[in-house]
Parts: C-alpha cells; structure tokens; sequence
C-alpha cells in the first residue's frame, strides 16, 4: 500500500520521538552553521592599519610642519575630529579641518598652524575602517629638539568596550534578522509550501530592532563614547552623515516597504486552512521579493570593505551574493524545521528536494564569494597565513570545503534510507546532509509498505 496518499506527501515514520530528535539535530546543524559563518569575526576582522606617518612617530624634525599625512592600507572615512593635537603642556593645538591627502581615500591630512614652538607634540588620530569599524591611535613627534611633555592621549582615541560590545551584539541580531526574514520568503517561494508568518514577523522585527540600535549607536561608536551618546542628538545625528550611517536609514526605508509588499502586492497570505501562514508563489512574487533582498543586502555592501579599494562592482556584487546565500540557507533551514515541529509527516518530498538543491546551490555560492573576498582582503597569499584575519579565513574555508564533502556522501546515503524504508522526513533528520541543508529527494520516490 501507498503511504504517500495521492498528493506525494509523506505520511508516518516521525512520531513524537522522532520529532524531537530531529528538532535538537536542526538546532544543533543552525548552532554550528553560525560558528562557521560568523565564529571569530570580531577578533581578526580586517580593519584598516595604518602604514606610516609623517611626521613619524617619534620623530625630530627641524621645522614646524605644515600637515599632519597619515597613511593605511585602505580607504578610510574621518569624522569631525579626526585628529587633535596636543602640545608638551597638554593644550589643544588649533588645527584645520581633516581631508584626504591628493584626494587617496587611504590618507588623512590635518593643517597645522605656523609658528609652533619647539618641544614634543602628541597626535590622536580617530578613523572609520571600509568596513565601517572606527580605529584610532596615537603618537608623537618633536619640533626642533625633544622635550618632556604632559600630553596625554584623549579618551577619543580608544574604544568604549561597552559601547562596542553592544554594537557588534545588534549586528549579529541583524544579520540573523536578515536570514529569517529573506530565508523563509525564499523557502516559500522554491517550495511553494505555506510558514508561518510568525517567522518573517520575528525576523522582521529583529533586523528592525537591530537596526534601530545600530543607527543610535553609530555616533557614540565612531567617537569612542560610552552608551549614554545614543541618547544626544548631536551624537546620534553626527553618526549618520557617513556610508553605514545612510546605509541603516536606507535600511530603515527598504523595511518599511517589507512590511507591507509581500503580502499586500505579492498577494502572499495563506489560504483557507492555513491562517497565521504565508504562502508565496509566482514570478510577481520572486521579482517583489528578489528586489527587496537586493536592496536589504546592498547596504550592508555599500557600508563595508566592498565598496572601497581594487574592483568594487566585482566586490559589491559577491558581497550580496554572500550575504543573500547565507540567508537562503540559514533562514531556509529554519522554516523547514518550523515546518517539521508543525506538521512533519506532510512534507512533499519534491518540496524537500527544491529546497534540498537550492540550499546546496548557496554553499556553493557562499564558498566562491568567500574565497573572492578572501584574495581580495589579504592582497597576497602569503597573508593567509601571517596575519590573524588570513589564519581565520583558511580555518572557515577548510570547514565549509568539509560540509560540502558530508553533503555529497550524504546525498547517497540519503537515498539508501529512503530505498531502505526510511521516511522522507526521517532520512533529513538523519542524514548528515542537513548540516549543509544539502537532503535530495527525488520526487520519484515513495516509502514502501
């Protein structure tokens, strides 16, 4: 007898048990991915650096300069007060305005007014990093001979740890928001299969959140200023002249309009019997849907190392591949686990198997968008293993290029479950494949009597 009933849906061979088993293997396979994609990031992330100074660092010069010249190895974004200097007995020294040395976006330049006395000077610096992390230092120089100075660097010239700490846990919530939100749609759309709009709700309202946060911290976080600066207006409205400070109002703008499209244009509201669900399906539906992701994605390119420095439309273009692959995947193997909690034993197995294929495609996609980004950070091979970020990144390749061998030895043990007797459903709890998302099903196939 046909288990499968006259539609090709699964029925039986995940009870209670089984339910739960493959709900704690589903959680587990999204704990894991996480640590893959975003383990480690902040502590060997590739900000920039700066290559030299002039005046150098500790330097004695004869003269009084005319301009303080930094130089890094990437394109940076000054604030107001980039730079302040400081004379032996610790007085501000009045500067111009910072700028760009001969238009380099990898410089800062700052004029120095004429006439300083000899003695030692102390020069903070504070800049934002492509990648729109602030980064900042300090150091000195002598002007004829040098002196015993009182010079102490000021508090702009480090980081807040609070303030940072509470920036990097909203970009995390957005980046999870982003993959719930664009995952689920994408699942609906490739299977055809009615969630729960409770899941694009959550992930609509977490990257909301987030977000909001980001734009409120953005200004304390470029200054160095504790929390309390989220709350001054003149703090908050100074972080937004930026790239990542448009780019989260732009964000702000493009969720507003989610809001309301999926549902309202794309016409994507559940049918009778699957009130509370969202069903999206159709070519309006992909185009709709596609576009809002494009422009979710491109602001998180537009504000990061993609937009700056060697072959940016390459660079934006495999940073919101990247990103829209990490969602398809993430965000798609949360729905199907909404899925499975809900209603398992009627899973289509070709829904499963669409799912299966355009999961597998995303690794794919996340690995040559990785690599690309990889050689384009590092600028050179032997970076891969003399710096911390090039470490990192050959640790994060070795894994994903590991996940993609369990995804293919799993696809034929998957089908020797299902050959065997095991559900469809059961052979995804099982099969290590689902720790790539990676389970095909062929349509074909049925569980025997």
């Amino acid at each position: 007898m046909d288990n499968t009933g006259g539609t090709g849906v699964v029925r039986g061979g995940v009870g209670g048990l089984g339910r739960r088993r493959l709900a704690r293997l589903l959680a587990l396979t999204g704990a894991l991915l996480l640590l893959v994609l975003f383990g480690g990031v902040g502590g060997a992330s590739a900000h920039a650096v700066l290559e030299n100074s002039s005046p150098a660092d500790g330097s004695v010069v004869k003269s009084a300069p005319k301009t303080v010249t930094l130089t890094f190895t990437e394109s940076v974004g000054l604030l107001d007060d980039s730079f302040r200097v400081l004379d032996p007995d610790n007085r501000r020294v009045h500067i111009g305005e910072p700028g760009h040395a001969d238009g380099r976006g990898d410089t800062a330049r700052v004029t120095l007014p004429a006439g300083m006395a000899k003695g030692t000077y102390l020069v903070a610096w504070r800049v934002v990093s492509a990648d729109s992390h602030p980064v900042s230092g300090a150091f000195t120089f002598s002007v004829g001979k040098q002196t015993a100075t009182k010079a102490v660097a000021p508090s702009g010239t480090s980081t807040d740890e609070a303030t940072a700490t509470l920036y990097d846990v909203a970009r995390y919530f957005a980046y999870g928001g982003l993959a719930l939100l664009l995952g689920v749609l994408a699942f609906s759309l490739i299977t055809g299969l009615a969630v729960g709009r409770g899941m694009a709700a959550t992930g609509w309202w977490t990257l909301f959140g987030a977000t909001v946060v980001l734009l409120l911290l953005r200004g304390a976080y470029e200054r160095g200023d504790g929390p309390g600066g989220a709350f001054e207006p003149a703090v908050v409205w100074g972080g937004l002249g930026g790239r990542p400070g448009i780019a989260l109002v732009v964000r702000l703008v493009l969720l507003g309009v989610v809001a309301f499209v999926p549902v309202r244009l794309v016409g994507g509201s559940g049918g009778a019997g699957e009130r509370g669900s969202v069903r999206l399906r159709g070519r309006r539906a992909g185009v709709v849907v596609g576009a809002l992701s494009l422009g979710l994605a491109l602001t998180w390119a537009a504000a990061e190392h993609a937009a700056a420095g060697i072959q940016v439309p390459v660079a934006m273009t495999s940073a919101v591949l990247h990103l829209l692959a990490m969602a398809v995947w993430l965000g798609g193997l949360t729905a199907l686990l909404g899925l499975l909690y809900r209603a398992p034993e009627e899973l289509p197995p070709a829904a499963v198997a669409r799912f299966s294929r355009a999961a597998f495609a995303s690794v794919v996609v996340l690995v040559c968008t990785g690599v690309y980004q990889a050689w384009r950070g590092l600028g050179s091979l032997s970076a891969l293993n003399s710096t911390p970020y090039g470490r990192l990144l050959t640790l994060k390749v070795i894994a994903v290029l590991l996940l993609l061998a369990a995804a293919s030895y799993s696809r034929r043990w998957t089908g020797q479950l299902v050959g065997a007797g095991v559900s469809t459903v059961a052979a995804v709890a099982t099969a290590p494949a689902a720790v790539v998302g990676s389970v095909v099903v062929e349509e074909r196939e049925r569980v025997p009597e």
